[in-house]
Order: C-alpha cells, then sequence, then structure tokens
C-alpha cells in the first residue's frame, strides 16, 4: 500500500475510450499505460492525455483551440511530450502480444519512477458473456460458447501475475455468470484465485453512483490475498435533478442541424457539482443526425405517447403507411424516447452508432435522436472529453464506456483502502 502523499499507478486494460480511466484519474491515481486495440479509441485516448499534461503546465489555451478547430491535430499533439502519448497502446492483446507489451509497461514503469502497479482496472468485450449476444448467437457463424472473447479474462490473469497489483477492477454484463451455463464464470473465479486474489463480484447500478443511467454492470474486484482489504461499501447516491436538467444548456436543435456555441452561460447544479460542465469549455459533438420524415413522424408520436403518462409507443400501433419492418412480433419499442422528466434513463448502447431510434430526445420541438455529447452527458463524461473519429465511432466510444462517475465513485473507495485514510481526510478533485 502507499504511504501518505505517495502516488497510486494504476494499468487500464481493454481501456476503450476510457471511461473506466477517467474516473480514477479525476481520483488522483496515475496512469501507466492504457491498452485498446481499436484506432479511434486509442485517439481519444491520447486526446484525453494530452487533455491531463496541458492542465498541469497551465497550457489549456492549446487544447481549447484543438477543440474549436483553430489548430490541427498534428500541430496539437506536437506540443505533447512522447512519454505522455506512449501510455496509449494501441495493441489487440493475445499471446503472441503479450511480451511485448510487458516490456513497454516495464519501460513505462521506469520512466514515471514506479516501483509497482497499485490497481489494474478494465472488462473485455461483453459480447460474449452478455444475454442479447447469446440470444443472437445461432444466427452467427462462431456461436458465443465458441468465442475466442470468452478467455479473454485469461490474459488479464497475466497481467495480476506479472504485475501483481495491490487490488484489481474487473468490470463487465450481467451476463457473465450465467455465460455457457455458468461454467465461465467459474473458470474466471478460479484463474483469479489461483493467481494470487480475494474476489467478490456484485451486480451495481450506474444511477447509485450518481449517473442519470439506469445501466447495470457487474463489477468484479479483488485484493490479494491474505490482505486486510475488501470490497466497497459503496452508498447510493440521490441524484438532484432530471435528464431534462442535465441536457437544458445544450442549444435547441432540428434535425441535422450543428451548434458550436452554449445556449445559456449558467447550468444546473448537477452538472456543476460533477465537474461536467466548467466556465471555460468549448462545445464539441452537439450535432444532430438528419431524420426523413417517416421517422420525423414516428418521433413526433413517440414523444406525445411519453409525455401525456409515460406511455411507451408500439411499433404495431402506428399507422400502416409509417411501418416498414417485417418483424411485428418482436422490438416492438424499438422507438423509444430518452426520460426526461426522470433522474435516470435507459441504458445508453454503442448501437446510437447505427441509428437513434431507441434515443429520441424528449422535446418534441427537436423531434430528433440525440447527439453525441448529449449521450456523453448521460454517461457522465465532462465536455472536455473529446471523442475523435466520425460520428459513428465517437457513438461506439461513447456506448461502450464505463461512466466516469461510476469509475470515480469505485476510485474513491480504492483510494482510501489504499492510501490507508479514512474518508474524512482523503481529497478528491474534479477535472
Amino acid at each position: 500500500m502507499a504511504g501518505k502523499g505517495e502516488k497510486l499507478f494504476f494499468i487500464d486494460l481493454f481501456a476503450g475510450a476510457g471511461g473506466l480511466s477517467e474516473g480514477f484519474l479525476q481520483t488522483g491515481f496515475d496512469a501507466i499505460a492504457h491498452i485498446e486495440k481499436d484506432t479511434m479509441a486509442c485517439r481519444t485516448l491520447e486526446t484525453r492525455c494530452a487533455y491531463y499534461y496541458l492542465k498541469s503546465v497551465g497550457k489549456m489555451n492549446i487544447y481549447y483551440d484543438y477543440l474549436r478547430g483553430d489548430i490541427s491535430r498534428e500541430a496539437f499533439l506536437s506540443d505533447i511530450p512522447e512519454y505522455v502519448l506512449e501510455t496509449v497502446m494501441q495493441v489487440e492483446m493475445s499471446e503472441s502480444t503479450i511480451s511485448d507489451i510487458f516490456k513497454r509497461i516495464d519501460k513505462l514503469m521506469a520512466a514515471n519512477a514506479a516501483k509497482s502497479i497499485d490497481v489494474i482496472v478494465g472488462g473485455p468485450p461483453c459480447q460474449a458473456y452478455s444475454v442479447v449476444g447469446r440470444a443472437q448467437s445461432s444466427h452467427m457463424e462462431t456461436p458465443m460458447n465458441q468465442d475466442p472473447r470468452n478467455d479473454l479474462y485469461l490474459l488479464y490473469a497475466r497481467f495480476l501475475e506479472r504485475y501483481k497489483p495491490t487490488m484489481f477492477v474487473f468490470e463487465n454484463v450481467i451476463g457473465i455468470k450465467s455465460a455457457n451455463g455458468g461454467k465461465i464464470w467459474t473458470r474466471i473465479q478460479a484463474e483469479f484465485r489461483r493467481v494470487g486474489y480475494e474476489i467478490e463480484c456484485h451486480k451495481q447500478n450506474a444511477r447509485d453512483f450518481g449517473v442519470m443511467q439506469n445501466r447495470r454492470r457487474m463489477i468484479i474486484i479483488g485484493w490479494k490475498r491474505g490482505s486486510s482489504l475488501h470490497y466497497p461499501l459503496f452508498k447510493s447516491i440521490k441524484i438532484d435533478g432530471t435528464v431534462n436538467d442535465l441536457l437544458s444548456d445544450l442549444p435547441k436543435m432540428l434535425p441535422g442541424q450543428e451548434m458550436r456555441d452554449y445556449c445559456m452561460n449558467h447550468y444546473c447544479k448537477y452538472v456543476k457539482e460533477n465537474g461536467i460542465r466548467t466556465a471555460d469549455d468549448v462545445l464539441t459533438h452537439h450535432k444532430s443526425r438528419p431524420h426523413i420524415e417517416r421517422d420525423i413522424m414516428i418521433y413526433k408520436k413517440a414523444i406525445e405517447l411519453w409525455n401525456d403518462g409515460h406511455q411507451r409507443l408500439n411499433y404495431n400501433h402506428l399507422p400502416d403507411e409509417l411501418k416498414t419492418h417485417r418483424n411485428r412480433s418482436s422490438f416492438v419499442d424499438r422507438f423509444k424516447v430518452v426520460e426526461g422528466d426522470f433522474d435516470n434513463c435507459h441504458t445508453v448502447l454503442a448501437h446510437l452508432s447505427k441509428d437513434g431510434h431507441y434515443f429520441i430526445h424528449p422535446d418534441i420541438s427537436q423531434h430528433r435522436s440525440i447527439t453525441v455529447r448529449e449521450a456523453a452527458r448521460i454517461q457522465s463524461f465532462p465536455d472536455n472529453y473529446y471523442f475523435e473519429g466520425a460520428r459513428t465511432a465517437q457513438f461506439v466510444q461513447v456506448g461502450n464506456a464505463v461512466p466516469p462517475l461510476m469509475a470515480k465513485g469505485i476510485a474513491v473507495e480504492i483510494y482510501k483502502q489504499l492510501s490507508k485514510e479514512d474518508s474524512g481526510n482523503v481529497e478528491i478533485g474534479i477535472s
């Protein structure tokens, strides 16, 4: 464990766009490496690493110039030291690449004077464990029970064995316990215990961490066998506000429009207290999809129903001229409005990259699906978090991420245990 004032280091495996990392960085942990195979997610991670560096040296003007489009990415990154960008490793983890990954991490540890890794975080791709994925398995060339992603936990365990962190966080979908008849879960527990860890696994909901979203995940936390550590007790946070409040300072738009300026200088208490927006922020990713007239008509009907007693649109109840899908027995709720007047909405998914029918803005005057920035806010990403790539890639990154506010709630409790400080002495900052 670290003594008072000592740095706490972590590695993020299967990092995605960095939701888990963000929570740990905001809490005061230092990142040694973010490992991810997706190109655009890695660029997003590089941009976020650059953000933290520029913030530390008082040069945030460079970051905001980049977000405004005043300088190119090449010019932006030219101000960032190589050692900062090297923490992002674009590589697919496998038996053939893991030795080289270890060498690169060892080099980064030496450069950061990190004698040890305190925490490893991450969760492998969840499609092979998800209930939905298993339901679709019969239509795939490789059935889910033969999916090689089922065994990615073994690579995770290799990192535990190599770096022996004091604790680790393994995030995944609820279905991980029942995948392949429970056999995979049994193997995961056995493997983590084999490499020297006690573990506990509990369902957690992002809304209990203050996220305005009903997002249930399985959070496995492990600690070195024989230590006095334990699975944290997370206190449920009461959310003060609604999803409408969360989105209220973002400008209204019609389908196909883009706005680059906030519609008001003041913003709700929830946004302020959780560091989602600051006075210096530049508005990005607030560009709505264009929609055909038929979809707009359907959106309006869905919004009217929701705002009239929280009724959901049933696809079969639409006029025949608005129906185009042959499947009338399943997914009859394929058009769904975000619950604006609730303190949390339904789960944000990467499916947003395909269409926005399941995430319709609750304001009928806008009759459109939500933007990347609105989805990111629902996921609790701060407005200064910039997602690289085209809109499709941005939606995938946002939808697949662990909400940073949830990650921070986990990180705070781990920080308390590792720093040997009680809750009254731990100061947690917001980026």
